[in-house]
């Protein structure tokens, strides 16, 4: 299942399942780009619960990754994040639109995601693939002056 990606720099990027031997490389970029990160207990329950979970590979490095829940026809995504140094060149939609063909080969018939609303970028890749904005779930993730909302997106598949 390694698809090439056609870059405007003619580099070349793989995807291959997260494995338990590479959470501390996640663990590095997870801690570096979120000032709230998942703990290696989060990576590993996903992993040990058979979530479905890819990495992003350039040069046999770690430069992003992803992992969804699928229960029944839903796809939930859970985290999908690109190294600071990559981020800003389209790579967080290439891992977006893998994780959405994985769904979509699963016969899933929705994917649902959190995102804060301070994370505006997230937000815009969101919107540009097609989700559109579904609840607000109130308190949701820890923030500097206590809890800051999510904003429940949806895209039918």
């Amino acid at each position: 299942m390694v698809r090439q990606a056609h870059h405007s720099r003619k580099l070349e990027y793989q995807f291959r399942p997260m494995r338990m031997e590479d959470l501390d490389t996640i663990m590095a970029i997870e801690q570096h780009i979120y000032p709230y990160p998942w703990t290696r207990g989060n990576f590993k329950d996903a992993l040990n619960s058979g979530y479905s979970a890819w990495l992003l590979m350039h040069n046999e490095a770690i430069i992003g990754y992803s992992l969804m829940m699928l229960v029944l026809d839903e796809a939930h995504l859970l985290n999908l994040s690109i190294a600071k140094a990559y981020q800003k060149q389209g790579l967080g939609r290439y891992l977006l639109e893998y994780m959405v063909e994985i769904a979509k080969n699963n016969q899933m018939a929705n994917m649902f995601l959190e995102v804060r609303p301070s994370n505006l970028s997230a937000i815009a890749l969101y919107e540009n693939m097609g989700f559109n904005e579904m609840a607000i779930r109130r308190g949701y993730y820890p923030a500097a002056n206590g809890r800051e909302d999510a904003v429940l997106m949806g895209l039918a598949l």
